[in-house]
């Protein structure tokens, strides 16, 4: 169950994350697949930092925070 609570918050970060990240995108599904890794990417970072999200809304954070800057990378190496 905590597999597919991560994996819709990586969705749903995806989705944020492209809509921050305006312009030419590489369309929804490719965001929403770029959000879960980009949430797996943002926890990641954000436990090296010494933060740590408690909730859905915490992670939630977390995970846009990683697909926003996993979204950046690619479209600047794109």
């Amino acid at each position: 169950m905590y597999l597919i609570l991560q994996i819709l918050i990586g969705i749903v970060a995806g989705w944020l994350a492209g809509k921050i990240m305006r312009g030419r995108g590489f369309g929804v599904l490719i965001d929403l697949f770029v959000g879960i890794i980009g949430s797996v990417i943002g926890g990641f970072v954000f436990s090296l930092l010494g933060l740590h999200a408690s909730g859905a809304i915490g992670q939630l954070v977390v995970a846009t925070a990683g697909a926003v800057f996993l979204l950046y990378l690619v479209r600047h190496l794109k």
